[in-house]
């Protein structure tokens, strides 16, 4: 076997996007030729690419950032300037977050590009409520092994905001606005226990809340003021046809069944239940 020594002098780039370097005395095109891929430019490319990509998001979120600014200087409505300054605090955040562009060309393996994961809506959670605060209880199985920094929450006077970033590839939120009474917002916190998130609201005055929202509140009036009236057979009377509207066909049917049997008693013959 004959072993040939190359020396590289001169390298210049071909088609292919590889390096090229030429052995002493050779011309490009002959036989000794030596192709060397040194460093493959698609991947070196596609490494760019993805600089430029968070750079690009970066200058996106900067720009989202200003706008926002600018309308909080318009708004003139509270909960307007809440919502935006909970939306000022977001974007500030996912700014200070974003990676530093850095290109690797010391390796030679194409670097994949990052998981993008997607945001999950928090629908189900429990609350209580001491003298002083107003706990709200999230299940979330593994956030203990989350950075304390992954898990963060923006306070208003009488709303919360809960983000919780990249927790087995998922994002989860949850946002309450318009809290039944206003809250500190430098008392209230949250704190993050095995595989839950306890969200801690700071009553500004100690009563009792009845709900944890305004929209709660005036739903379960409305519904009370449906069958709670003077008249208390008119009151059973819409309270039956709640009960019948959502029952099942089985309980529709003993129901009309207690109607024709108490009619009958009274000798007013058989008349259907009218819902």
């Amino acid at each position: 076997m004959v072993h040939i020594q190359w020396e590289i002098v001169g390298v210049h780039y071909d088609s292919s996007h590889s390096f090229m370097a030429l052995a002493p005395g050779c011309e490009e095109g002959s036989v000794g030729l030596a192709m060397l891929t040194l460093y493959p430019l698609r991947a070196y490319s596609r490494k760019r690419n993805i600089v430029k990509e968070q750079v690009n998001l970066k200058q996106r979120l900067e720009k989202d950032l200003e706008e926002v600014k600018e309308l909080l200087k318009k708004a003139t409505r509270k909960r307007t300037h809440d919502v935006l300054m909970a939306e000022k605090y977001k974007l500030e955040i996912e700014i200070k977050n974003q990676p530093p562009p850095k290109l690797k060309e010391d390796t030679t393996e194409e670097e994949k590009p990052p998981a993008v994961g997607y945001t999950v809506k928090i629908n189900s959670y429990g609350w209580d409520q001491s003298d002083k605060f107003v706990k709200i209880y999230i299940t979330l199985n593994g956030v203990q092994q989350l950075p304390a920094e992954n898990v963060q929450v923006h306070f208003t006077e009488r709303s919360f905001d809960l983000l919780v970033k990249n927790l087995n590839g998922k994002n989860y939120s949850m946002t309450f606005n318009n809290l039944l009474k206003p809250i500190s917002v430098e008392g209230s916190s949250r704190k993050i226990k095995t595989d839950m998130i306890l969200v801690l609201c700071r009553k500004k005055q100690e009563e009792k809340w009845d709900c944890l929202t305004q929209v709660e509140k005036e739903s379960k009036e409305k519904e009370k003021a449906s069958y709670d009236t003077s008249d208390p057979g008119e009151g059973l009377m819409n309270l039956l046809k709640k009960m019948y509207a959502e029952g099942d066909d089985e309980m529709k049917r003993t129901i009309n069944k207690a109607w024709v049997e108490s009619r009958e008693k009274q000798g007013k013959g058989d008349i259907p239940l009218d819902i």
